[in-house]
């Protein structure tokens, strides 16, 4: 049975979020499941890492986050990926703002304050969903970044994390059997970004969303000679457009999208 997990966020220790999510484990059969804690979180970026591993490994979100910029940010992720989160604290503090008249001493406020910096975030998170996944090449002449690469090679995910970024990012899965469309050709204030992977490590991760997926290991998807095939096509097609590529074998996500904003502001 494939590992289940929990993840256990906050601000502080996190130990409060923790005690209740062992708590809540005690009352199953919870031999497959995996308590991740992460502690002594402060940026909006390590919300966004964090619920998009959520939204991957198929796991939910316990939390205690004290600033309301967080939690607020928290609620939102979860929200748009579908990730269930469970706000420990947050439904006690207001209990007790509604009931004692008393506000908590960081006192809550708008997570972004309605700004053209706000609204352009707001706009590319919109068009990296809109744009995801090859769905409308027109979304390519629109892109400040274009992703490119073969299947599983983190493209989503970095998309939506350029976005939080105020970045508008489409991207295109890479497949021999069908040509990149017009639209994806170099043109001013435009990054086209070639992203790959060491074959080993891409069979890896492909072996394990066929398990997902319920669907048999011996499929074509996870065999070495596919994705062979498919990372050749890729590095030719990046070769052609002559793009930036970055191997993201064991790479970050922040670690990746720190290089292509570095790249943007050149």
């Amino acid at each position: 049975m494939t590992q289940q997990i929990i993840y256990v966020c906050s601000d502080a220790v996190g130990e409060t979020a923790e005690a209740v999510a062992k708590a809540t484990l005690r009352q199953f059969s919870s031999e497959h499941v995996k308590i991740k804690r992460y502690g002594h979180l402060k940026s909006e970026d390590e919300i966004v890492r964090i619920v998009t591993e959520a939204a991957y490994t198929g796991g939910f979100i316990s939390y205690t986050l004290v600033q309301p910029e967080l939690r607020e940010l928290m609620k939102e992720e979860a929200l748009r990926t579908g990730v269930r989160a469970v706000d420990v604290m947050g439904p006690m503090m207001q209990a007790y703002v509604d009931t004692f008249g008393s506000f908590p001493k960081r006192e809550p406020g708008l997570l972004h304050s309605i700004d053209d910096a706000y609204h352009r975030r707001m706009d590319a998170i919109e068009f990296a969903v809109k744009y995801d996944d090859g769905k409308d090449a027109r979304g390519f002449m629109q892109a400040q970044v274009v992703l490119i690469g073969v299947s599983r090679t983190s493209k989503t995910p970095l998309s939506i994390f350029l976005s939080h970024k105020g970045i508008k990012t489409a991207n295109l899965p890479l497949m021999p059997e069908v040509n990149p469309p017009e639209e994806l050709k170099p043109a001013p204030g435009r990054l086209i970004v070639g992203l790959t992977m060491q074959p080993e490590h891409l069979l890896g991760i492909r072996s394990e969303r066929l398990k997902t997926l319920g669907l048999p290991s011996s499929a074509q998807y996870a065999s070495t000679e596919r994705i062979l095939e498919e990372l050749q096509y890729a590095e030719a097609v990046m070769k052609s457009l002559d793009c930036p590529v970055i191997d993201v074998t064991n790479r970050a996500i922040e670690e990746t999208a720190g290089i292509i904003t570095e790249w943007l502001n050149k």
